[in-house]
């Protein structure tokens, strides 16, 4: 299998991230912040768009440095992504979460900080989990889509 992700497969890899983000944290957040469900949605719904969009250019940039300097993806690099993934994100998302639920910067900063502590771990995690399922998955798409449609080699 290749190791290489393509365009489509890293928007599927983002996608997944954010929507498993929204489901854990609008309910974390409404609950942290005293806040209702709606708000804190709207706050994770632009927080995991603007993520979306950064998860797909950092890692195709990530990963283009990665190939072009011989990198393996071992534990430590894998820590150097989430930690440069995760503060690039607080840059983009800290003046949104301010404005929107009308607090300071560094309330909104420290909201991030908060969300940051839980987003390391689940950023190396997701990623470690995505790239271990992603051949076995291929290999079975591979051979499920092989018995629909089989060659026609007998006809």
């Amino acid at each position: 299998m290749s190791a290489e992700k393509n365009l489509n497969e890293r928007i599927f890899q983002a996608l997944g991230f954010e929507i498993l983000a929204i489901v854990l944290c609008t309910p974390l957040l409404a609950w942290l912040m005293e806040a209702d469900w709606q708000t804190m949605g709207v706050v994770t719904l632009a927080n995991c768009l603007i993520a979306l969009a950064w998860n797909v250019l950092f890692n195709r940039l990530f990963d283009r440095l990665r190939r072009r300097r011989g990198i393996a993806l071992s534990v430590p690099v894998r820590i150097t992504h989430a930690m440069l993934f995760e503060g690039g994100l607080l840059v983009l998302c800290v003046p949104f979460a301010a404005w929107w639920l009308g607090i300071g910067l560094f309330a909104a900063f420290m909201l991030d900080v908060g969300l940051l502590l839980f987003f390391l771990p689940y950023t190396y995690l997701y990623h470690w989990a995505y790239d271990a399922l992603r051949e076995p998955a291929q290999r079975w798409y591979g051979r499920r889509r092989s018995r629909r449609w089989p060659s026609s080699k007998g006809c």
